[in-house]
């Protein structure tokens, strides 16, 4: 009997959730790397270098990938020769392992799990409970997959009981619209099929554990049904033209993942779970000998692919920002933003309505301001404020006519905005702006001063005030209506289709 104890599992746990938090998987940055070349849309192809010149800074400065550090999974292989030496349950350990993670005081890691979820939703602060999967096994050892799965893409999550005659190309084809850039392409689609409702789902996330190698499987040809699906699915989605970040482009997935199992004569339940540009997995094994502890990358592996700003970009003084300067950006437009802007997100956009609602004086202006969406990663060694990329805009579409009420002129979020807010921003002659998910500590360097300025014990979720220079940004709506997340991708849509005729 192998002995397994809980000093050597919490160990390696904490160890595994540091590592992703700034490591990519070497295959994602290969395959991004050569999407980086492949790419014809200038627009993608800025975004796909501001993630992969975010990832090298983050390797080399151990700083999270993105602010978003994720909700924790676990996957857990026992193996049946092996106990563990514990009083507590192995749901109590890993969590140990992940509060020891999280809190690391070199690398803090943000904590984003609430408690009681559908009422007080209350922060544990330490991002515990994981959720932790087991099966046993045959064998020796503890096989154990780890992966930190941003709200973004986890919330892009879809699921279906179909009938068996229906296709699932077209079923994913039929969801893309509804998922958007949220989830911050490019990325990978996980598909479950088979099994029951939660089983599947199951088999979708584990499934994008697997590590990317769509181009060898069209260089050597598809050897089974399933391959040759995976290949189908791949082709059907990059030919939307979605693009990175929902710009308009080449490639909006790395790879797509199937997992299958057996399932009832009567139905065909079908999940799919997107991984994000933030794409955090690793593996590690336990033999009893001690803790597991993962290899460093040879940074020397990264593409040689250095973002800096567009010689074309509008540089905007936020401090003296009017109505007719943002009335005059076009949809596209490349900015660099510097001065002052307020932060705010979910919890602070309630709470601002909560106080309208009351008749309550609001505890700062924001008239002729810009709002960032954004949750950042708590400040280390000096920084003025950890990782600080873009969360996901479509959240506070419903709080947006009350916010430019206020008198905002600019927000600044992540993904697409939703077509009643797309409305408002017309007319009230505002904009929205995006930053690019995946990037967040490249943002980060951008923000100069960082100060709470209202709510702070909503924790990450506080109303800060940031002093940027230089952050870069992209007008995805502007003050006519003109929304780039709809034209550009139904342009490259229709490139991508001409040019496969004349192929």
């Amino acid at each position: 009997m192998i002995t397994i104890t809980e000093e050597h599992l919490i160990e390696s746990v904490a160890d595994a959730l540091q590592f992703i938090s700034y490591y990519h998987p070497m295959d994602y940055i290969r395959a991004l790397g050569d999407a980086y070349e492949a790419e014809k849309g200038e627009a993608a192809k800025d975004a796909i270098a501001q993630i992969l010149t975010n990832s090298r800074m983050c390797a080399e400065g151990h700083r999270p990938i993105c602010q978003d550090t994720g909700i924790v999974n676990v996957f857990v292989k026992w193996g049946q020769n092996c106990r563990l030496e514990s009083d507590r349950s192995l749901q109590e350990v890993v969590d140990e392992g992940v509060r020891q993670a999280y809190t690391h005081p070199d690398n803090k890691l943000r904590a984003s799990i609430l408690a009681d979820p559908a009422f007080t939703r209350r922060n544990t602060r330490d991002n515990t409970p994981c959720v932790l999967s087991v099966e046993m096994v045959p064998g020796d050892t503890v096989s154990i997959d780890v992966a930190a799965k941003g709200g973004g893409s986890e919330n892009k999550s879809k699921f279906k009981m179909m009938n068996p005659s229906d296709n699932i190309v077209d079923w994913v084809v039929e969801q893309l619209p509804s998922m958007g850039a949220g989830w911050c392409p490019p990325g990978m689609l996980g598909i479950g099929i088979g099994g029951t409702a939660e089983h599947c789902v199951r088999l979708a996330k584990e499934s994008l554990m697997e590590p990317i190698d769509m181009a060898q499987l069209k260089a050597r040809g598809a050897q089974s049904e399933l391959e040759q699906l995976r290949i189908d699915i791949f082709d059907a989605v990059n030919a939307e033209g979605i693009g990175a970040q929902g710009l308009g482009g080449l490639a909006t997935v790395l790879d797509v993942k199937i997992r299958d199992w057996p399932c009832h004569a009567a139905g065909k339940p079908v999940a799919m779970i997107p991984n994000c540009a933030a794409t955090r997995h690793a593996h590690f094994t336990l033999d009893g000998s001690g803790p597991s502890f993962l290899e460093k990358p040879d940074l020397a592996a990264w593409p040689k692919v250095q973002w800096a700003p567009d010689s074309s970009a509008k540089r905007v003084d936020l401090d003296n920002l009017t109505k007719e300067e943002v009335e005059s950006w076009n949809h596209g437009d490349r900015l660099l933003l510097s001065g002052r802007m307020l932060t705010g997100r979910d919890a602070a956009h309630k709470r601002i309505k909560d106080m309208l609602d009351r008749g309550e004086a609001l505890p700062v202006e924001f008239a002729g301001r810009a709002i960032y969406y954004v949750g950042p990663v708590d400040p280390v060694m000096g920084e003025v404020v950890g990782p600080a990329g873009p969360t996901t805009a479509t959240r506070m579409d419903k709080f947006t006519e009350t916010m430019l009420d206020l008198g905002l002129l600019a927000m600044i979020g992540k993904a697409e905005r939703g077509a009643d807010a797309v409305e408002v921003i017309s007319r009230f002659k505002v904009a929205y702006l995006m930053a690019t998910g995946g990037a967040a500590y490249l943002v980060a360097r951008a923000i100069k001063e960082a100060k709470v300025v209202a709510f702070e014990d909503l924790g990450m979720e506080a109303i800060y005030e940031f002093t940027v220079q230089d952050m870069p940004v992209t007008v995805a709506v502007d003050a006519a209506g003109n929304n780039v997340h709809k034209l550009a991708p139904a342009r490259w849509k229709e490139k991508i289709a001409r040019e496969k005729l004349l192929a």
